[in-house]
């Protein structure tokens, strides 16, 4: 699988995970968005996303799902730090679709 972002095509896995996290952009982002059936990424969208690689750059590895909730609790209050608000906006959840999105590498375990 693949993407095309500004003439460049860059590989994807089957399942739509980013081989090369170097080439991860917020235009890829978008398109990742898309084939995850997430028609428009909004700043809520974004501030998941942007938690997310934050973690894993300071860290080495995506977060766990209970350990997200708590970081987003603290930045942005208990209204945007649940499972169900996170399901909210990426459909199959922080695991499988906001990492996918955010161009970080598939947990193990993870399809």
């Amino acid at each position: 699988m693949q993407a095309e972002i500004n003439g460049k095509v860059v590989q994807l896995s089957e399942a739509g995970w980013l081989e090369n996290l170097d080439e991860w952009s917020e235009e890829l982002a978008v398109e990742i968005a898309k084939n995850e059936k997430i028609p428009e990424l909004t700043p809520e969208h974004w501030d998941i996303i942007n938690t997310a690689r934050e973690y894993f750059l300071d860290n080495g590895v995506v977060a766990e799902p209970r350990t997200f909730s708590k970081i987003m609790k603290k930045q942005f209050g208990p209204d945007r730090s649940d499972q169900k608000y996170i399901y909210s906006l990426f459909p199959t959840g922080l695991i499988k679709c906001a990492n996918k999105v955010a161009g970080l590498p598939r947990p193990k375990g993870c399809s």
